[in-house]
C-alpha cells in the first residue's frame, strides 16, 4: 500500500472514541496556544491591508476573524485566521517536519466548522488527523526547505482534517485531497526576504483546504495519486524523501503529542539562543557590556532561517528570523516579547550594537531539516568564558512548557490583541478549551474570542 492510501485509510478509519486521552490533551493545549496567538495576531497593522484584500471574496457571514468578530464567507475567515496565527511567528512547530501544523490547520478547520455548526469532539478527531497527515508527509522530506512546508504540508492536512470531522469518504476524501494539492502554494523566498506574505501562504493555504473540500463535495474530480506520483509532493516539491517515519508512526502515534510550544514570539530556529542565553545570564549574572562575543554553534537550518546579518532599518518580519536581534533583545530585555518588535525598538543603538557581537556558525549536525542541537557560547573581555549546550530547546516534548507557562503564554497573548481581552473573558475562554470535548457547536467558543468593546 502506497504512502497516500495509507494516508486515507488512517482518515477513514480513526474515530474519536479511539483517541487516548494524552492525544485529546494535546489537541486541546495546541488549540488554546493557537487560539491565543491567533487573537494577539489581530494587533498587526497589516491585517487592515489583508481584510481589504478580502473584501471582495464575498458578504456570506459563515464564520468570524478572531477578536474583532467580523463575518465573512468560510474561506476568507480562514485566511484572516491563520495570517493572524502565524504573522508573529508565535505558533507552535512540529520539529522533525519543520510544519507550523496548527496555523493553517485550525484556521481551516474552525472556520469551516463555524459554517457547518461543528461539535467539540469533531473539532479534536479533526485536528488530531490533521497534524498526522501535515506532519508525517513533511517528516519524510529529507532535504531541505524550497517549498513553505508549514503551507502546503498544512493545506493537505486542513483538507484530511475536515474530511475526518465531517465524516467524508471514498471517492470525495479521494478528490478532497487531489484538489489540495493541486492548490498548494508557498515557497522560502518569502523567509530569505522576511516578507509578510510567509503568514499570507498560511491563510491562503487555509482557504485552499476549505475550498477543496467544498469542490470535492461538488462532484468535482482530482489527481488520486498526489505523494508518490511522477509529479506528487515528494517528487515535486522535495528533493528526497524516506517513508521511514511515515511508516513507523502512521496509526501508532498521534503526532500532536509531538509538538513543540513556543514560548517567544520568534523563528522557532531562534530559540535555542534565546534559551541558551537566558540560562547562561541567570546563572552567573554577566552584564550585557562586559560582553566581547557570543558565538551560537546551530544545525544547518538555524543557520539557514536566522543566521541573516543583523542591520539598521530592518523592518519586523526580518528581524524576528534575524539571531542577531533575536539574541541581543533577550540579553538586554531577559525576555523576548510581541513589543519588542515595534518599529520604534528595531533601531535601538544598544540591541544593533549587541547584535553585531553575536555570530551564527554551524555546528556538526549533518541533518538539513534538524532544530537543535545547539551550542551558546558568552565570550566576556574579562576572559571568562561560559557555555551551554541544548540537545532539545525549551518548548519542545523533551522539555515542554509547564502548564504554568501556557496559562501565562495565553493571558499575555489576549491581553496584547487589538482589543484585548478581559481577565474573565480570558478565564471563560479557557474553561471552555478545557472542556471542548462537551462542547456542542464550536460557534460557542469563536465568540469567546472577540470583544466588542
Amino acid at each position: 500500500m502506497n504512502a497516500i492510501n495509507k494516508l486515507i485509510k488512517h482518515i477513514e478509519n480513526t474515530t474519536y472514541e479511539q483517541l487516548p486521552q494524552t492525544t485529546t490533551d494535546a489537541v486541546k493545549t495546541f488549540v488554546l496556544d493557537s487560539m491565543g496567538v491567533g487573537i494577539s495576531g489581530s494587533r498587526v497593522p497589516s491585517v487592515q491591508q489583508v481584510k481589504a484584500g478580502l473584501a471582495t471574496w464575498g458578504t456570506a457571514k459563515h464564520a468570524q476573524v478572531w477578536n474583532t468578530g467580523e463575518w465573512l464567507p468560510a474561506n476568507a475567515a480562514a485566511v484572516m485566521n491563520g495570517y493572524q496565527i502565524h504573522n508573529q511567528e508565535w505558533d507552535c512547530v512540529h520539529e522533525p517536519a519543520v510544519v507550523h501544523p496548527m496555523a493553517v490547520i485550525l484556521s481551516a478547520l474552525m472556520a469551516y466548522g463555524q459554517r457547518e455548526n461543528i461539535s467539540g469532539k469533531q473539532l479534536i478527531l479533526g485536528v488530531t488527523i490533521a497534524v498526522d497527515v501535515a506532519t508525517l508527509i513533511g517528516a519524510s522530506a529529507t532535504s531541505g526547505l524550497k517549498f513553505f512546508r508549514p503551507s502546503v504540508c498544512g493545506c493537505l492536512g486542513a483538507t484530511a482534517g475536515i474530511a475526518a470531522m465531517m465524516s467524508i469518504r471514498g471517492d470525495t476524501l479521494k478528490n478532497a485531497l487531489g484538489i489540495a494539492y493541486s492548490q498548494l502554494s508557498g515557497t522560502m523566498q518569502a523567509h530569505v526576504e522576511g516578507s509578510p506574505m510567509l503568514p499570507i501562504q498560511i491563510g491562503l493555504n487555509a482557504s485552499n483546504a476549505i475550498n477543496a473540500v467544498d469542490m470535492a463535495q461538488a462532484g468535482f474530480s482530482g489527481p488520486k495519486d498526489i505523494l508518490e506520483g511522477p509529479f506528487g509532493y515528494f517528487n515535486l516539491f522535495e528533493d528526497s524523501y524516506d517513508l521511514g517515519y511515515f511508516n513507523e508512526n502512521i496509526g501508532q502515534h498521534f503526532q500532536i503529542e509531538k509538538v513543540s510550544h513556543k514560548p517567544f514570539p520568534t523563528g522557532r530556529a531562534g530559540h535555542g539562543a534565546i534559551d541558551g542565553l537566558l540560562t547562561l545570564k541567570n546563572k552567573h549574572h554577566f552584564a550585557i557590556e562586559d560582553i566581547e562575543k557570543v558565538t551560537i554553534s546551530a544545525t544547518p537550518l538555524i543557520n539557514r532561517l536566522v543566521g541573516r546579518p543583523i542591520k539598521e532599518n530592518m523592518d519586523v518580519s526580518y528581524a524576528k528570523l534575524c539571531n542577531g536581534y533575536i539574541a541581543a533583545t533577550a540579553l538586554i530585555t531577559g525576555n523576548v516579547t510581541v513589543q519588542d518588535f515595534e518599529p520604534a525598538v528595531l533601531n535601538c543603538k544598544t540591541r544593533l550594537d549587541l547584535g553585531k557581537k553575536i555570530i551564527t556558525q554551524l555546528n556538526d549536525c549533518q541533518d538539513v531539516n534538524a532544530l537543535a542541537p545547539v551550542c551558546v557560547e558568552v565570550q566576556l573581555y574579562s576572559g571568562e568564558h561560559y557555555k551551554i549546550a541544548l540537545n532539545a530547546i525549551l518548548g519542545n516534548p523533551a522539555r515542554p512548557l509547564s502548564r504554568t507557562a501556557q496559562i501565562e503564554k495565553f493571558n499575555v497573548a489576549c491581553m496584547s490583541a487589538k482589543k484585548a481581552l478581559t481577565t474573565q473573558q480570558i478565564n471563560k475562554l479557557i474553561f471552555s478549551i478545557d472542556e471542548l470535548e462537551q462542547m456542542q457547536n464550536i460557534n460557542q467558543l469563536i465568540s469567546l474570542t472577540i470583544n466588542n468593546h
